[in-house]
């Protein structure tokens, strides 16, 4: 059982800056790769970025490519989303996640973003 608990959210105007953290339990966390998601008002969940268990590889959403950076720090079992030039569209809870074989098995309790215009 993993246990995930995102921070960092809050309120900002267009074109900020926000860095999101999401700190989890376990010992393995080193051993997982790991997602950042977001869902907006009225939409389904997206995907937003996701790293590599060695922080090695990554990928992004076209919509944020650019702007946001996944990262992670092994030691502090801690997944980080920097989340720069902000825009309204980016209004949502953002959740991280583990990924274990084809799909995201754990899920944290979210965090909100608000941009204002």
């Amino acid at each position: 059982q993993v246990q995930l608990v995102e921070s960092g959210g809050g309120l900002v105007q267009a074109g900020g800056s926000l860095r999101l953290s999401c700190a989890a339990s376990g010992r393995t966390f080193s051993s997982y790769n790991m997602g950042w998601f977001r869902q907006a008002p009225g939409k389904e969940r997206e995907f937003v970025a996701s790293i590599t268990w060695n922080g090695r590889f990554t990928n992004y959403a076209d919509s944020v490519k650019g702007r946001f950076t996944i990262s992670r720090d092994n030691v502090k079992n801690t997944v980080y989303l920097q989340m720069n030039s902000l825009e309204p569209e980016d209004t949502a809870v953002y959740y991280c996640a583990v990924r274990q074989g084809a799909s995201y098995a754990y899920w944290g309790q979210g965090t909100q973003v608000t941009v204002s215009s």
